[in-house]
Order: structure tokens, then C-alpha cells, then sequence
């Protein structure tokens, strides 16, 4: 995949100053084809201008076989017509260049979604579900493994996910990645993991784990910590 990376963006650096020079081009030949119009229309007018008077003359006989262009004004009709199509053949060349380069961006990124999905999969089934303080802490039945994930892996996937994004996007510009709808969501938020999160201490919590910034938390709390349901129900406790 490092190979990809490193060939497509070799080519995607290319690509701007091959883009520069198809449209250099295509200037060079508007202002040519501009030029060519100008001097055909004067012709042509002035032609026009000559079979009025020669009519009104009565030296050319109102023929309308006869009445008819000059060749140089013909071939210079010609003439735009074939700058034109070159026109239209550069722009499509510049249009597939750059299309090209999108379908391999599309494919890059397939395959690197894949292989996150597969690594991210790999990691749960390896992973032993414990909290930071090493004691087991079991998932919730109908999710299986959901509660076991740790802060560690949660944080690797999630700056895995940014390093193959930034990889694969260097213009800075923002992709819309596809989200696997098999992933599961977690905290207040509802949203899948990312960055470092806390698991609530309550065995039969709802959610389990939280994202630091959702709760408040700037760092990992010391002792045993509840999420904000959990605490507001406790406290309800003691205070009976």
C-alpha cells in the first residue's frame, strides 16, 4: 500500500504542470481561432457588400447557384472548424487526466478502508476485555465484545484512521469517508470510537464507554469513575 501511496502521489504532482501546458495550448489556440473568425467575418462581409452592388449593377445575374463565398473565405471557415475540434480534444484529454487520477484515489481509499476494517476486527478478536486497572469488565449481553474494548486500541484505530486519511488526501482537501455501519457506537454522543475514552465503573451501565471530551475529562481519572447517568442514580441512592 506504501507503493501506492508513493506512485500516486509522484503522478499527482505531476499532474498540475501537465494540466499548465493543456491549457497553454488551448489559449494559444482560442487567440488563433479568435483571429481566424475576425478576419473570415470581414471577408465574408465584404463579399456580401460586393454581390449587393454587382446585383444592383446588373453584372452577376440574381443566381443563387452563383452567389457563393469565395474559397479563401471557405477555407478559413475550415480552418476554425478544425482548431475548434482540437480545442475539444484537449479539454477531454485534461477531463479523463484528472478523472483518472480520482477513480485511482477511489480505489486507494477502498482498499485502505478494508484493510482498517479487517486490522480493527483482528484487534477486538485479540484484544482480552479489561479496564485500565486490569480487572475484567464484561459486555453487555446482545453486543458481544462491545464493553471489552480498550482506551488503548480505541485510541491506535482512531490515529490509524487520520494517518491513512492524511495519506491519502495530501492537498488537505476534506474527503467523505464511507463509515461502516457495523460500528458500533458508544457514549452520550453516540458516535463510534475515536481518541481516548473512560469506562464507567457501574457493572450495568448502559453505555460503558465515553469519549474524554463528551464527560469533561482532559485526562485519565484516578480511582473509579461513573458516568454522569450512573452518578446522578447512585447519589439518588445514598441520599434514601
Amino acid at each position: 500500500m506504501s507503493f501506492f501511496i508513493d506512485e500516486f502521489q509522484a503522478d499527482l504532482e505531476a499532474l498540475p504542470n501537465i494540466l499548465q501546458k493543456k491549457y497553454a495550448l488551448m489559449r494559444d489556440l482560442d487567440k488563433s481561432l479568435q483571429e481566424i473568425v475576425r478576419q473570415n467575418e470581414q471577408r465574408c462581409e465584404q463579399e456580401i457588400e460586393d454581390m449587393k452592388r454587382g446585383l444592383k449593377a446588373g453584372n452577376i445575374t440574381p443566381d443563387t447557384s452563383l452567389l457563393r463565398f469565395s474559397e479563401e473565405a471557405l477555407d478559413e471557415q475550415k480552418h476554425s472548424v478544425r482548431i475548434a475540434d482540437e480545442k475539444v480534444a484537449l479539454a477531454i484529454q485534461a477531463y479523463d487526466l484528472v478523472d483518472s487520477h480520482i477513480q485511482q484515489l477511489d480505489q486507494y481509499l477502498k482498499k485502505s478502508g478494508e484493510e482498517l476494517r479487517r486490522e480493527r476486527e483482528n484487534t477486538a478478536t485479540a484484544s482480552p476485555t479489561q479496564t485500565p486497572d486490569g480487572t475484567a469488565k464484561s459486555g453487555r449481553s446482545g453486543e458481544s465484545g462491545r464493553g471489552g474494548r480498550k482506551k488503548t486500541r480505541l485510541a491506535t484505530a482512531a490515529a490509524a484512521t487520520e494517518v491513512a486519511a492524511s495519506a491519502a488526501n495530501p492537498t488537505g482537501v476534506e474527503l467523505d469517508l464511507p463509515v461502516d455501519p457495523n460500528e458500533p457506537t458508544y457514549c452520550l454522543c453516540n458516535q463510534v470510537s475515536y481518541g481516548e475514552m473512560v469506562a464507567c465503573d457501574n457493572p450495568n451501565c448502559k453505555i460503558e464507554w465515553f469519549h474524554f471530551g463528551c464527560v469533561g475529562l482532559k485526562e485519565q481519572p484516578k480511582g473509579k469513575w461513573y458516568c454522569p447517568d450512573c452518578a446522578t442514580v447512585k447519589n439518588r441512592r445514598k441520599g434514601r
